[in-house]
């Protein structure tokens, strides 16, 4: 019983000092620059919101934060340096929907995608909206599934690559109207963009940001957006609630992950930071301007969201038969 009790108070004794250490850890943190990964080239919707919360948070962080935008494999890259990334805060990673996507991708990743990254944050996000030529004789949602059935196979919608959003949102909305369409992939989302607005393709799944401008212009039609409700954004278009597509509903987001095993008080700091920054007016207006809203979800949050969605467009590769090019 004595060595029991003892073993117990000594087991006791340490926990209570590994939580001092890394609460003072937590405390002293961040004492230099920390780096924020990008996988994405500049100037993307993914490396805008990294740069906007990296200005935003520099200050009540006390040191600058570096974005290193980390190209190659769709992501690949950058997620595989951050997930080799010591855990001690100094490395984030910028994650969006595509990272929940490669799992069930590509099974020979260099990392594990559950097990590899702690979530910090979801910090914004924006639906994807349905969006065609407006040579293309519908003019709503309804009036496109109809044409499509009868014209089964012969409608085609453009995507920028096998397995981009814009791929399984494609699919996604073949399922919930229950129509089929030709898959034209491309490789890249601008090059897809153009041939949408010339007519060499007929329709399109996108991010809201990445169409916004082309709708307001009217080189696109947008018919639906992926969301329950309609966005501020296009008040005049319906949801895929209204339009009775409960099931294509599907986000565009940018979220904050550190290297599994970063200390958590250091997490919550750094969701902290996050959040403060990106509810601020000025937070809020600069990711309005890119056709954000802002998330600002717990840690926990995030995580579940990242896992949920795995989970979903695994199904959904594996049902669909979508191979990596």
């Amino acid at each position: 019983m004595k060595l029991t009790r003892r073993f117990l108070l000594t087991a006791a004794s340490a926990l209570c000092s590994l939580a001092a250490v890394s609460t003072a850890h937590a405390q002293a943190y961040p004492s230099r620059p920390v780096t924020v990964i990008v996988p994405y080239a500049v100037g993307g919707t993914t490396d805008i919101v990294a740069r906007l919360a990296s200005g935003q948070i520099a200050g009540s962080l006390g040191q600058p934060l570096v974005v290193e935008n980390r190209v190659g494999g769709g992501g690949v890259v950058g997620w595989g340096a951050v997930a080799r990334s010591a855990p001690d805060g100094y490395t984030l990673l910028t994650t969006e929907m595509s990272f929940t996507i490669a799992p069930g991708l590509l099974p020979r990743l260099p990392f594990d995608g559950k097990k590899d990254f702690s979530h910090v944050i979801t910090a914004a996000a924006a639906p994807h909206v349905l969006v065609i030529n407006p040579d293309v004789p519908a003019k709503t949602v309804g009036e496109f599934i109809a044409l499509a059935k009868t014209k089964p196979g012969l409608l085609n919608y453009g995507s920028g690559g096998n397995g981009t959003n814009t791929h399984l949102g494609g699919e996604l909305f073949k399922r919930a109207a229950g129509i089929d369409l030709m898959h034209v992939p491309y490789k890249g989302a601008g090059q897809v963009l153009t041939d949408l607005m010339g007519g060499q393709v007929q329709a399109l799944v996108t991010s809201l940001p990445t169409a916004l401008p082309h709708i307001k212009s009217g080189k696109l039609r947008a018919l639906v957006v992926t969301s329950d409700t309609r966005s501020l954004l296009l008040p005049d278009v319906p949801s895929a609630k209204e339009a009775q597509l409960p099931s294509f509903v599907m986000d565009f987001w940018v979220g904050f992950a550190v290297p599994a095993g970063t200390p958590q008080p250091i997490v919550e700091k750094l969701n902290q930071a996050i959040a403060s920054s990106l509810s601020t007016p000025e937070g809020k207006r600069r990711l309005q301007e890119q056709g954000l809203h802002p998330v600002l979800n717990t840690p926990a949050q995030a995580t579940q969201q990242a896992e949920s969605e795995m989970a979903r467009w695994a199904a959904i590769v594996k049902s669909a038969g979508i191979k990596a090019e």
